[in-house]
């Protein structure tokens, strides 16, 4: 997802999509196809299969039953994708580990984007909370957008995103995220409001929506010429990050929440693992998280 600070417009031309062929893995297929078909991007179905160990038969049976189970994905993946016609598309199918699965895959492929929907093999709670999650939000050097359990229904199919919620709190993710956040808003003629989280206010530490406004545009760059075409409203308020956030989100019916992330240290977001987290399950649209 190529910007920069003086010409915001994104250039998504790779999307890489992660599924293991469950419903809820399946449900995010139409975001991913939804910003292909606009930005006109490639998407990459990646499955991966879990390391197979075949106790029962004999070692030489092996390679014959891992091609035959590599077959089966692909027909599965086939079968996802013909819903879709018209979409460039191809199918990647590997074995072992997820995140050894997509890392290399990022690179070869040039991805911009990743799309995610909740693991419906293991569960969401363990997708979520457990090391393939978190390896995704802390090391993918793109954008990552996951589609939680509430973030998506039968009745309503994506159609580009009319308002977004950006979260920050300033920290070193917030530039990237916030050029991201207004050029999508750019992009798709959206509202953006920009959200800003005290979770421990003192006297004087809420700021009136003017000057938030001027500290929100300076300090994450966003120009005056964004300010005409996206109209971003500044917000603060006290409170815990991930309950203010989802908070904001539902009250002003947003289709899309950008959170910025961490480099891969120790936190996994600016706004905390937990609270990423906590986002991506409870919110009732799809999270972006950006790395900085």
């Amino acid at each position: 997802m190529q910007t920069s600070a003086t010409e915001t417009r994104i250039q998504l031309k790779s999307i890489l999509y992660t599924t293991d062929f469950s419903p809820s893995a399946t449900a995010a297929l139409p975001y991913a196809v939804d910003l292909a078909r606009h930005f006109g991007a490639k998407i990459s179905l990646l499955h991966v299969r879990p390391f197979d160990v075949y106790a029962y038969v004999p070692p030489e049976a092996w390679a014959a039953l891992a091609e035959t189970a590599d077959a089966e994905a692909h027909r599965k993946a086939l079968e996802v994708l013909r819903a879709f016609p018209g979409i460039d598309a191809e199918v990647v199918i590997r074995e072992g580990g997820v995140w050894d699965a997509i890392a290399p895959l990022i690179h070869e492929t040039q991805i911009d984007l990743i799309v995610a929907g909740t693991s419906g093999r293991s569960g969401f709670e363990k997708f979520l909370l457990g090391s393939v999650a978190e390896e995704i939000f802390r090391r993918a050097s793109c954008p990552v957008l996951t589609v939680g359990p509430h973030g998506f229904s039968d009745s309503r199919q994506p159609s580009g995103f009319s308002n977004i919620l950006y979260a920050s709190d300033f920290g070193p993710a917030s530039k990237t995220a916030a050029v991201i956040a207004t050029s999508l808003a750019q992009e798709y003629e959206a509202r953006l409001t920009l959200l800003h989280v005290i979770e421990n206010s003192k006297t004087g530490d809420l700021m009136c929506p003017e000057e938030l406004m001027l500290s929100s545009l300076r300090l994450l760059d966003v120009s005056e010429e964004s300010k005409i075409w996206c109209k971003p409203q500044p917000l603060a308020v006290v409170g815990v990050p991930a309950e203010k956030i989802l908070e904001i989100a539902k009250d002003i019916g947003a289709d899309l929440i950008v959170l910025g992330a961490r480099r891969f240290s120790g936190a996994a977001t600016h706004l905390s693992t937990a609270t990423a987290h906590k986002v991506v399950a409870q919110a009732h649209c799809p999270v972006l998280t950006v790395r900085e």
